[in-house]
């Protein structure tokens, strides 16, 4: 067995048992060990992007993480956008990435880079193998690195770099190891801090794992006992929502939105959450969105066990174990006419099956998180650091760590050209993935930004930085090229027949949402 082979069988034996791959020369004794593992699933990418966006995925899902292939630091560098949104996301991702073989290294060939320096941003946990025989337990720590609870925004992403030598070299296996996440709990006394600062002019601000269904529930606990209002941030990881969990409010995105929504409030209490900032600096705009005068107070931090704080909060009040305020709306009507962001959310309301999954990171996409909310059971995994591109590869992470579940994949037609090889990863894994362009041939938050820093109309060139059209891409037949049927909707009719159409196909299916772009939000005076 060489270190290589000693590696993987490690890591299966602990657990981690998918590994989304893009390799090259450097890794092609990972890829014969994963060959020789069975209990290794390798899911080939073709892209970086892809292999980062789904391991994201997939931790968020299952709370335990995958590991990527990587080709030297070219290769992690390829993917470092969305090791950027999984480290705002905190999710658990093991990173295996090939290096030349040490006596290589000095003589400088063509791949040679500092590894470590480029993979340093977006890692909690960095290493460079020594050995093979040491290579197996190397990869044990980096697993226990990603299982480890940290702060924000460190993340929990741990990568390994792997000379080729290492894992030709002889391997050797280490002892079974027992490797859990253990969560910090909160002093009672914290709880009782808190619980003296809720009333109905405070705000209960939850993230984390305050997001899942038992989290909800115990936030709209403390709700219904003391007024206050439960609000998550504007791009939380992930969120259990629907009928019959207590619906938390999401922050919304330009600063002035969130003063207004915050207005009046005396004090915020954190739970998992970090307080409210705007997403980019403007001019005359503060860049901390806390009212003036409020105060602050953390319940718990997003690596705590916010579950157990929000419970033990709700019980420390005496609140009624069953809050007021349950989303319980029936589905929608289907939509007719004009086909806009607004209908296709009440489309997907409509007709979506429990407990999907669905991923967006486009603005459109965001427009259904609320209907959504209301009338169907699911879970939401939103763009959590704001690189576009996320979408597509996150909602492929997803479908392979909740086999048979639907999920759907809702993208702006400009993110959804960084990464879109997703598309031929989900036809070849023959995954149920909906995949949802809204297709406006613009990059409409930009025009909206221009507007927003209180330039005049673009001109020419300004506008050509922000316009699709010129060609405009056909994505069903993008789609098709690489295995993934489609249909192109322009009409709330058409969409919803494209809908069933996806819901009738067991694997991918793609429709093209032809619609306009948005307005601009009004400025505030």
């Amino acid at each position: 067995m060489n270190g290589g082979e000693s590696l993987i069988r490690a890591l299966a034996a602990h657990g981690v048992d998918t590994c989304f791959a893009n390799p090259g020369t450097s890794e092609m004794h990972m890829v014969q060990a994963i060959d020789a593992v069975d209990d290794m699933r390798a899911v080939l990418c073709l892209f970086e992007g892809i292999c980062s966006g789904a391991a994201d995925g997939y931790g968020r899902m299952r709370g335990v993480p995958a590991t990527t292939l990587l080709h030297l630091g070219a290769g992690f560098g390829n993917g470092i956008a969305n090791f950027h949104n999984a480290r705002r996301a905190g999710t658990p991702i093991v990173n295996l990435v090939g290096e030349h073989a040490r006596h290589h290294v000095p003589f400088d060939a063509p791949l040679t880079s500092d590894i470590e320096g480029v993979a340093r941003p977006v890692s909690s946990w960095l290493r460079t193998a020594r050995n093979s025989e040491g290579l197996a337990s190397d990869g044990l720590d980096a697993l226990c690195a990603a299982l480890t609870p940290t702060p924000e925004p460190t993340g929990s992403i741990a990568t390994l770099s792997i000379p080729a030598d290492c894992s030709w070299g002889p391997g050797h296996s280490p002892d079974q190891r027992e490797i859990k996440i253990v969560l910090n709990t909160i002093e009672e006394s914290v709880i009782a801090t808190c619980a003296g600062k809720l009333n109905d002019r405070s705000v209960l601000l939850v993230d984390g794992a305050g997001l899942s269904r038992a989290g909800a529930m115990a936030a709209g606990r403390i709700a219904t006992k003391t007024g206050c209002r439960v609000l998550t941030i504007t791009f939380p990881a992930k969120a259990e929502a629907g009928t019959g969990i207590f619906p938390i409010e999401r922050l919304p995105y330009f600063p002035y939105q969130v003063l207004e929504t915050l207005a009046g409030v005396e004090h915020i209490v954190l739970a998992g959450a970090q307080p409210p900032v705007s997403f980019f600096a403007y001019e005359a705009s503060p860049s901390s969105l806390v009212p003036e005068g409020c105060g602050l107070t953390r319940l718990a931090n997003r690596h705590d066990d916010v579950i157990g704080a929000l419970q033990g909060l709700a019980d420390y009040l005496d609140a009624p174990m069953t809050p007021t305020g349950i989303a319980a709306s029936p589905r929608p009507e289907l939509p007719t006419g004009d086909l806009h962001a607004e209908s296709i959310a009440r489309s997907l309301a409509a007709k979506i099956p429990e407990g999907s999954i669905v991923t967006n990171d486009s603005g459109g996409g965001g427009v259904a998180y609320p209907a959504l909310q209301y009338s169907v059971e699911h879970t939401f995994l939103f763009l959590t650091g704001g690189s576009i591109g996320q979408g597509g590869p996150v909602a492929v992470g997803a479908a392979v760590a909740a086999p048979g579940t639907r999920v759907f994949a809702l993208i702006g037609d400009g993110g959804a050209m960084y990464t879109n090889q997703f598309l031929w990863t989900a036809a070849r894994e023959n995954l149920p993935i909906t995949v949802v362009i809204y297709s406006n041939r613009t990059y409409n938050i930009l025009d909206f930004e221009y507007h927003r820093l209180g330039m005049t109309e673009p001109g020419e060139s300004g506008s050509k930085m922000f316009d699709l059209s010129t060609p405009p891409i056909d994505w069903v037949a993008l789609a098709k090229g690489q295995g993934v049927p489609g249909l192109a909707a322009t009409t709330a009719e058409e969409f919803n027949h494209a809908l069933d159409q996806a819901l009738e196909t067991d694997g991918p299916f793609l429709i093209e949402a032809v619609t306009p772009a948005a307005a601009a939000p009004a400025l505030p005076r």
